[in-house]
Parts: structure tokens; C-alpha cells; sequence
């Protein structure tokens, strides 16, 4: 069985083609905010490929290829107009893509909102519900546990600044800890190498930050290269959002205290299971489905190292 998964797990890695179930049924389409470049994204899709075998629909899985909003916005357009049996579809700016998505149920396709949004969001713009992790509240978490942990000032690197609800990490973060956000939270962008080079400024003129946050893979991988570079790797605390190989590593080797995991799997999955049973037989979950948070820390690393980047 687990030979099965993997090599499904590596077809989804193919951008340019939909991720098919084997039996014909029912049509979902996810629209994801992530550019092709984020490799986190990777589990979401091993989410709806599976859920799409085990029920026997279709799914096929969209984004902007370089993660821009009014992209994703078309692309969601795009998606309804092709007359899908339902949508499942993030919410990053709620700005651009409440219209689309409204104008997606008015045509008469169920939504259903996922990983960034909020349910008070998802209800406004008509969908069936949210599965996800509600952002400000996973970050309000974080930032009470580091605080226990003795953080008292820290920086907080956001890679994807252009996506509001992601930032509402970084200010759940700083009221967890008690202070102001300020100017603690660094428009970091996605090159690896500006981000190691950003940081490794930033705490060199702040040598009072005793903490920081990272909010992914993205931001994450360059910040644990900045503190090696700089030798302060297991001298600073550093909490992240999410998992993949170099966090789990950096878990192992005390660099990183934990990693908040919002379970993306189920946050592709479940969607589709709810729509195939919504759609098949009138059933729905009576609430919002919250994937997350849970940390992950050195002592819980087994199933999640075995499973990184590909289920967690």
C-alpha cells in the first residue's frame, strides 16, 4: 500500500496535468494562491489524489504559477465556467477573490473554503463551510507558547506579505507575546537567498530579538541556512509554521524548538469527501472543520518524519 502512495505522490508533482482519479464521477477543481515554486503545496495535492480514488471523482488541481492574486482570481473564473461539481478554493485576499467565488455559487457550484480564509469569510462569500486552520488564532498559540519559552522580542518572516490572512500569523504572534507587532514582521519575498541575506541584517541591528517566526518552508529553509551562517543555529528561539524535510532536520538538531502543523492533507481531503456525500446523499458536517494548530516538536517527529512533504 505504501509503494501505491508514493508513486502517487510523485505524479502529482507533474504541474501541467490534473490530478485524475481512477473511476469516473463527480468533478472537483482546487484552486490553490501557492506559485508553482512552493513544494509544500506537494501534500495538498497528494490530498485530493487520494480522496479522489477512495470516492471515485475527479479532481484536478489550479494555481498561479507565480502566486499572483488577480491570477488566481481568473483562474477560479475559469474554474466555474468549465461547470465543475463543486469548487474548493483558498481565500487569500478576500478583496480580489470574494467576487469570483460569489459569482461561482450563484451559478449553482458548491464551495468549499480551505487553508486561508476564515469561517466567518467562507459563510460571507456563500460557501459550505472552511477547513483550515484559522490563522490569527494558530499564531496567538504560538506566541503564548514562545513566550513560556522566554521570547521576548522577535522577528517574523513572511514570505507571502501580497496574502493578508497569512500575516495575521505574525499578529496573533505578537499579542500571544504580549507586545506590539511594530516593525517585527519583515517582507522577507521568496528568494532564498534575500531571505537569508534579510535576516541575518535584520538580527545583526537588532542583536536584542530572541526570538523568531517563520511562516513556511519558504521562509523557514533560508532563515535555518542565515543561522547557521551566523552560528546563532540552537542559541535563538525559532518557532515555524508547517513542516518539510529541512524543518524536520532542523527539529532534530535543536535548531528549531517546533513547527505548527495545520495538517494540509486534511485540508485537501476532507473537502472532497464532504462534497462527494453532500452531492451523493445530502450530508453535511453541521461545523467548520479547524485542521490545526499542533505543534510538532523533537519528541513527536517519527510519523512525521516518515511522512514529510509527501502526507505531513
Amino acid at each position: 500500500m505504501k509503494t501505491i502512495l508514493k508513486t502517487m505522490a510523485v505524479a502529482t508533482l507533474v504541474a501541467t496535468a490534473p490530478l485524475m482519479a481512477l473511476a469516473e464521477g463527480e468533478r472537483y477543481v482546487l484552486v490553490s494562491h501557492a506559485p508553482d515554486s512552493d513544494t509544500w503545496w506537494n501534500t495538498i495535492k497528494n490530498g485530493i489524489a487520494l480522496a479522489g480514488e477512495q470516492v471515485g471523482a475527479e479532481v484536478e488541481y489550479r494555481n498561479p504559477p507565480t502566486g499572483d492574486i488577480a491570477d488566481m482570481a481568473r483562474i477560479i473564473e475559469q474554474a466555474a465556467a468549465s461547470g465543475p461539481d463543486g469548487i474548493i478554493t483558498t481565500l487569500a485576499d478576500f478583496d480580489v477573490l470574494a467576487g469570483p467565488i460569489r459569482d461561482a455559487v450563484d451559478q449553482g457550484i458548491d464551495v468549499i473554503i480551505m487553508n486561508t480564509g476564515t469561517p466567518e469569510q467562507a459563510r460571507e462569500v456563500g460557501a459550505l463551510m472552511y477547513v483550515g486552520q484559522p490563522e490569527y488564532d494558530a499564531g496567538f498559540a504560538a506566541g503564548l507558547r514562545a513566550k513560556g519559552e522566554g521570547v521576548t522580542k522577535f522577528l517574523c518572516v513572511n514570505h507571502a506579505i501580497q496574502q493578508p490572512t497569512v500575516g495575521e500569523r505574525c499578529r496573533g504572534y505578537a499579542d500571544g507575546l504580549g507586545i506590539d507587532l511594530g516593525d517585527a514582521m519583515m517582507d522577507s519575498g521568496t528568494d532564498p537567498a534575500e531571505i537569508k541575506n534579510k535576516v541575518m541584517a535584520y538580527l545583526s541591528a537588532n542583536p536584542d530579538v530572541d526570538g523568531i517566526l517563520t511562516l513556511g518552508p519558504v521562509s523557514a529553509d533560508p532563515t535555518i541556512a542565515a543561522l547557521q551562517e551566523n552560528g546563532m543555529a540552537g542559541d535563538i528561539h525559532f518557532g515555524t509554521f508547517d513542516l518539510g524535510e529541512e524543518i524536520v532536520k532542523a527539529i532534530k538538531a535543536d535548531i528549531i524548538n517546533w513547527g505548527i502543523d495545520q495538517q494540509p492533507f486534511l485540508q485537501a481531503y476532507m473537502p472532497v469527501v464532504i462534497l462527494a456525500n453532500w452531492d451523493r446523499y445530502g450530508v453535511l458536517p453541521g461545523n467548520n472543520i479547524n485542521s490545526g494548530p499542533g505543534f510538532v516538536t523533537k519528541d513527536g517527529l517519527a510519523k512525521v518524519e516518515e511522512f514529510a512533504g509527501e502526507y505531513r
